[in-house]
């Protein structure tokens, strides 16, 4: 597809609807290079869907949309309906596309509302300032991604691995804000990624829910990150729940000396546990990395 009309379609919305519903073989959609501005649903009933893309940076999918934004029955979307892109189709898999959300430091402002199990995002940028990823339901994995926000910019309940990838934070906020049920052994996991940041301090997170829980691994955290680490979100009480750890950091921000107590550093019998396919492998054994 391409929005020059030179592809089948000329919108993404366009193509996927196109797929048959319940469809059970993979489909490709191949997207040129360009800026297509639209609200994009990859529907319940779509699974197995590819967005590919040629270059991240030249291919865009990008809205405007905020909390505040007034639907046609009248009333504002919410934060769920503020989504540029948003994914419930099962085994969805994106290489090299940027998600993006341009409403601005207004509020949430959805930029992925990646909701389902077993996806996968390759080379994909991810830009927002509120709530850019609402990664909820099911198993993720992004793999060399470049997520930039500022508050809660990576929310949700999913259990998700972060893989190489490069977090931005913009002027101070929250990198997460997980809600992982109690039953649930792992959040979200950052194996090996680079944090960066600009203007006021940020902190790794806070917990949505009573239960969040937050892994980095063998990260390199710049100076970015507030001593403290985490933040409780104004409720003692989640001291007592939130799963928050850290294992060989690097970085001036990886500095421990001044960590909330309620968060600690990983054994070496606990950090093992950390791999993409025990985190998400799930009783289907799925194991994105050779998908």
């Amino acid at each position: 597809m391409a929005a020059d009309g030179s592809g089948d379609f000329k919108t993404v919305q366009a193509a996927v609807d196109a797929v048959h519903d319940g469809n059970s073989g993979r489909i490709v959609i191949h997207i040129k290079p360009g800026t297509y501005k639209e609200k994009i649903l990859v529907p319940r009933g779509k699974p197995f869907v590819t967005f590919q893309g040629d270059d991240a940076k030249t291919t865009i999918l990008t809205d405007d949309w905020n909390a505040g934004h007034i639907g046609a029955d009248g009333k504002p979307v919410g934060t769920a309906g503020s989504y540029s892109t948003k994914v419930s189709g099962h085994d969805f898999i994106a290489e090299d596309i940027t998600f993006e959300n341009t409403a601005g430091d207004t509020g949430q402002a959805l930029a992925m509302f990646a909701d389902a199990d077993r996806l996968v995002f390759r080379n994909c940028r991810f830009l927002g300032w509120q709530d850019t990823i609402y990664a909820n339901g099911g198993r993720q994995y992004y793999d060399r991604c470049y997520i930039e926000g500022r508050v809660d910019f990576l929310f949700g309940n999913a259990a998700a691995v972060f893989d190489r990838c490069t977090i931005h934070s913009k002027n101070g906020g929250y990198v997460t804000a997980a809600s992982t049920p109690q039953e649930k052994p792992f959040g979200y996991v950052f194996l090996d990624c680079k944090l960066t940041g600009d203007g006021s301090r940020a902190f790794l997170g806070r917990p949505w829910r009573p239960y969040g829980a937050v892994a980095f691994l063998r990260c390199q955290i710049g100076d970015h990150i507030q001593p403290a680490g985490w933040n409780n979100w104004g409720k003692t009480e989640n001291e007592k729940t939130a799963r928050y750890g850290e294992y060989r950091c690097t970085g001036p921000g990886a500095d421990r000396s001044q960590r909330v107590g309620w968060s600690r550093e990983l054994t070496d019998e606990e950090a093992r546990k950390y791999t993409v396919r025990n985190v998400l492998g799930g009783p289907d054994g799925w194991d994105p990395t050779t998908s």
